[in-house]
């Protein structure tokens, strides 16, 4: 499991200032939830750590080893993998077969040899032993197209696990997810916990109070607070700025 720090974490555009100042250390095998209200920049300060977006300023190490002149390809290489909201999920494979094709990538296999995946027992005893992990084990055979939008969501868990991540960044794993797959996934990363470092971007605030270790709350681009889940619920900044709101709606 692997440490993530970031330090000093700056991201503009134009006089516009989206990650303002961040410093942040996500210990090894803590599940550490960043929330705020929308606009908060949570997704910039996400794309920011998984190099889908360069930032201006600061620094991000992981395990002492700084990514910032790393590519977003070479940050999954050392073991940082961002799933959901840029996840490419190939809707006339199976789901066994978009899960294998992520084992054969972080093998360094050629995505030219679609065909023998399937053929290959290898990569099939790993991709189902993810599957598992991703609670689809029993949909290995189905077409991803035909999966529900909770199914679809695992799938694409299982397609960042495959990866074999220490930090797993999770954009708004549950949005669109709700009832009794949201409380599948949701029971899925208590699971993970402990053996993968996480950081959790998640509006459901049910679902962050059961998973996070610790959390923190970004507002216009700062950290306003962090600490366990009982300590920022209590936090009066926080609930001025956006557990109030979160709850008044409720």
């Amino acid at each position: 499991m692997s440490r993530l720090e970031i330090r000093h974490l700056q991201k503009a555009f134009g006089a516009l200032k989206v990650t303002d100042d961040v410093s942040l250390i996500v210990e090894p095998g803590e599940l550490h939830a960043i929330i705020g209200p929308n606009g908060a920049g949570k997704t910039t300060f996400i794309a920011q750590l998984s190099g889908q977006l360069p930032s201006d300023s600061g620094d991000i190490l992981l395990d002492g080893q700084s990514l910032m002149a790393r590519s977003m390809a070479e940050r999954v290489h050392l073991g940082l993998a961002r799933s959901f909201q840029i996840t490419s999920i190939l809707p006339r494979f199976t789901v066994l077969e978009n899960v294998a094709l992520a084992v054969q990538a972080r093998m360094g296999s050629s995505f030219r040899f679609f065909a023998p995946v399937a053929e290959e027992a290898a990569l099939n005893e790993t991709a189902m032993t993810v599957l598992a992990e991703a609670g689809l084990e029993d949909r290995a055979e189905v077409m991803a197209s035909a999966l529900s939008h909770g199914e679809h969501r695992r799938l694409e868990l299982a397609i960042a696990l495959a990866t074999e991540p220490q930090i797993l960044l999770l954009d708004e794993p549950l949005a669109g997810v709700g009832g009794e797959d949201a409380e599948a996934f949701v029971a899925r990363l208590k699971r993970l916990k402990g053996k993968i470092t996480m950081v959790l971007i998640e509006h459901d605030m049910d679902a962050v109070f059961q998973l996070a270790d610790r959390v923190s709350v970004l507002v216009y681009g700062k950290i306003i607070a962090t600490g366990t889940p009982d300590a920022v619920r209590r936090d009066p900044k926080v609930r001025e700025a956006y557990l109030g709101e979160e709850e008044e709606a409720a």
